[in-house]
This record gives structure tokens, sequence and C-alpha cells, in this order.
């Protein structure tokens, strides 16, 4: 391009007639303008650097991500985690093994019973007494974890709706899931955070009324969740938005250590309640929901899907525990407590009948349940690692124990901590409008990422 301010350009050309004397002249010559596009971007290192998040409001949670930018379209992703640490590990170090249940609750906050069987089953294997847990609490246990694992993909579904703009979608999934949470509260006495399996069993037995209330919520849920299948599944804006988007194959989650979801939405039917089973889930009858298409409209489906096998297993566990209350809690009373928490006439606990118990019985009953509340009972040295299918993928507790009251390490394996590496694998290449929903695809909970 040349810039002259006589009446000829470079080649001598004359200009018009029309223009005075002295007025610069701009002439533009030389090559197809499409190719000289192309060399300036192809030599331009321009490109723009942005934050979404830690507090972007389309984000899960307190997740920092660092894109980088070439128009719209992402040319790199990374991760920033921390912004939420907790220190659960470490606190843990300095209660006793059943006050470590109050931390490891805290981690992923939307499956809380999760976090807490996949920390007591460590524990028991390390007592030994695996097999000693009555059949009664680890149906309870069933129960409950597969209506955390409903909880939590009505979540998923309800802000990933809310974060592509479906209103409706939020409202419903967040009506859905209170059924659930009424429920916890009222057999562990709390929303979230419950705090209710215990090494050895479960805290108290479910309570009057309890069955009557799950089936009532079951009959619901089915009605809302279709509500949310007829909006979701086959609606054009949503797939236009989640088909294709956020690719991940099953070589890349094999390549990541992906679980949950995210992987059986490539197809791949690994669930630990089938491969590995616990808590007596080899015992009931459900189907591992898969999809084959590996992006985030497979991972949609698949937790539609978990839904209906959940209030499946859930049915079974309702049939089991309508009839003659049992023991919930191992027989060993240097292990069990608290093993017989009751609620008294005010609502709570532990109830007098309970107190006059231990008071009345002997002094060593009294001083053996104060000593086992102070200083908690004593774990045979040695570690043991037990996982459980959370609503993420594989959730595994590493438990060491030096033979004291306290643990000596306690590691989780969180889900969310290794699927977020998929960030980048899921976003570069796309545009900064589908770093939304391949996230959400994710559903990563940085509570359980920076515990």
């Amino acid at each position: 391009m040349t810039t002259t301010s006589d009446t000829s350009d470079a080649y001598g050309a004359s200009t018009p007639d029309d223009v005075e004397e002295g007025t610069p002249v701009v002439n533009s010559y030389g090559g197809d303008w499409d190719s000289v596009v192309d060399e300036v971007t192809a030599l331009s290192d321009e490109r723009i650097v942005v934050n979404m998040g830690p507090q972007h409001p389309s984000t899960h949670g307190v997740l920092r991500l660092v894109l980088e930018l070439d128009g719209e379209t992402v040319t790199e992703a990374r991760a920033g985690i921390g912004y939420l640490h907790t220190g659960i590990e470490k606190n843990m170090e300095f209660r006793t093994w059943v006050q470590g249940v109050t931390f490891c609750t805290r981690m992923d906050y939307l499956t809380p019973i999760l976090n807490e069987t996949a920390y007591c089953l460590a524990v028991e294997k390390l007592l030994g007494i695996t097999d000693q847990v009555p059949e009664r609490a680890s149906t309870i246990r069933v129960m409950m974890m597969e209506l955390n694992r409903m909880g939590s993909h009505l979540v998923a579904l309800a802000t990933g709706g809310m974060e592509m703009g479906a209103t409706t979608v939020m409202t419903i999934g967040f009506r859905e899931r209170e059924r659930i949470l009424s429920i916890f509260e009222m057999v562990t006495g709390l929303r979230m955070n419950n705090n209710y399996i215990r090494p050895g069993g479960v805290a108290q037995d479910i309570p009057p009324g309890c069955l009557d209330k799950v089936r009532e919520a079951l009959r619901d849920m089915k009605k809302g969740i279709g509500e949310l299948e007829a909006l979701l599944l086959e609606n054009p804006i949503l797939k236009g938005r989640t088909v294709d988007v956020g690719y991940l194959d099953l070589t890349g989650c094999m390549a990541l250590g992906i679980t949950g979801p995210m992987l059986r939405a490539t197809g791949l039917p690994h669930d630990l309640r089938k491969s590995n089973p616990y808590c007596g889930y080899e015992t009931y009858d459900f189907d591992v929901a898969t999809w084959d298409t590996c992006d985030a409209y497979g991972r949609l489906r698949v937790r539609v899907n978990e839904m209906h096998e959940s209030m499946k297993i859930v049915e079974q566990c309702v049939q089991r525990l309508d009839g003659p209350a049992g023991p919930v809690m191992v027989a060993d009373k240097k292990i069990a407590w608290p093993a017989q928490l009751a609620v008294g006439s005010d609502g709570q606990g532990n109830s007098l009948d309970h107190i006059r118990e231990i008071m009345g019985e002997s002094m060593e009953s009294l001083i053996h349940h104060f000593k086992l509340v102070t200083e908690g009972f004593r774990v045979p040295p040695g570690q043991a690692y037990a996982a459980v299918e959370s609503a993420k993928g594989e959730l595994g507790c590493h438990a060491v124990s030096d033979g004291s009251t306290r643990p000596y390490r306690v590691h989780f394996r969180e889900p969310s901590f290794n699927n977020l590496q998929a960030v980048a694998a899921l976003s570069e290449g796309g545009q900064i409008g589908d770093v939304i929903v391949a996230v959400a695809s994710i559903d990563p909970v940085m509570g359980g990422v920076d515990r």
C-alpha cells in the first residue's frame, strides 16, 4: 500500500480529474486479499488471554479458567484450582475416626452420603469388620446413596440448564431435589453435611413414616424427571448447544483417568456397583446407563438414565426395609458409638430412655461410653483403600492407621479432581460459548477438588 501526494501513483497512473492538486491519494495493490489475510493471521502472535472465574456466574463454584482466544475460538484452556481449599484431609488427622465423618461429608457437598460411605468402608476394612456390618445398615446406606446420586444429577441438570438460559430446567431440577433433601432431613436431621454414615453402620435407624415419605417422593419424582426429559432430550436448541460439544472419546478418558458419566458416555459400562460391588449392590437389580456419543449431550443422557436406575434401586431398598427393625450398627460395643441415638419427645436427642440406660446400668458402662466419645476407638495399624461409585465417578478413600485413635493419613481420590483434567481437551478448538457447556458436562464440585 502506497501513499502519494502528487497526481500520479507509484505505477504512473493519473489521478481522477476531480481530485485537487496536493490531495493525498491512497492506492491498494498487490496480491489477492484473501491470501494477504491468511498470511497476516499465520504470522501474527497476538492472542487474547482472559480469565473466566473464579467468580464467573457461569462456572461451577470457584473454578478459574484461563482461556487463550483467537477471536471466538479457544486456542488454549487451563483450569486454576485451589480457591476453595479447606484442608479437610489434614484436619482429619487431628480428630478421632468417628469425627472424620464430619469433615469428609463436606468435600463434594452435593454427595455427602457417598463421601461418608467411602470413608467408613475404608475404616471398616482397617478394623476388619466389613462382614459384621448389619444387613439393615447396608440397605439404608444403599437407599441414601442412590437418593443422593439423584440429587446430585438433578443439580447438574438444573445448573447446566441455567447456564444455557433454560430457567425452567433449573426450577424443576431444584424442585425435585427438595424432595430428596426433605427425606435426608427426616432421617439424619440435616439436609446436607449429614454425618449419618458411621464406621460399623449408621447413626440411627430410619424414623417412623420414612418409607411412606420415600414412596411418595419417588412417585412425584418420576413425574418431575419426565418433565425434564420432555424439556431437554429432543429439544433442538439444547441439542444444538450440546451435540458434538466437549468431545472426549474412550481413549482420552482412559488416558486421563476419567470415570463416571463422562466415561460411560463413551459407551463403556464401567460402574463400581457392578465391577467391584460394595454394601450388597450385587443383590440389586439395575442396569448401567451408557451412551455412545462422547459429547456433552451423551453425558446428559447418561445422568437422566441413571436417575431412573437409582429409583429402581431405592424401590428395592424400601421393600427390604419394610419389615421388622433390626440392628444398624456392629455388635462390638467398643466401636458401636453412637449407635443408639434416639430422639426424645422434644424432637432432640438423645432420648431420656437412652440416657437412663447408660447412667443406670453401671459405672463401668458410663466410663466406657465417656472414653468412647472423648477418645474414640483404636484402629489396628495398617492401610486400606475403599471406593464407591459416586455421582461424578470413582470416589476412593485411602486410610492409614498407626494404631492410635486418630487417622495417620486419609487421602481421597475425588472424581471431580481427575475429571477436571479434561478441560483443555474438551474446550480447545471450540467456541468460547461452548466452554460453559463443556465444563457443565464434567459437573465438577470444587469442594471435592480443593479438599
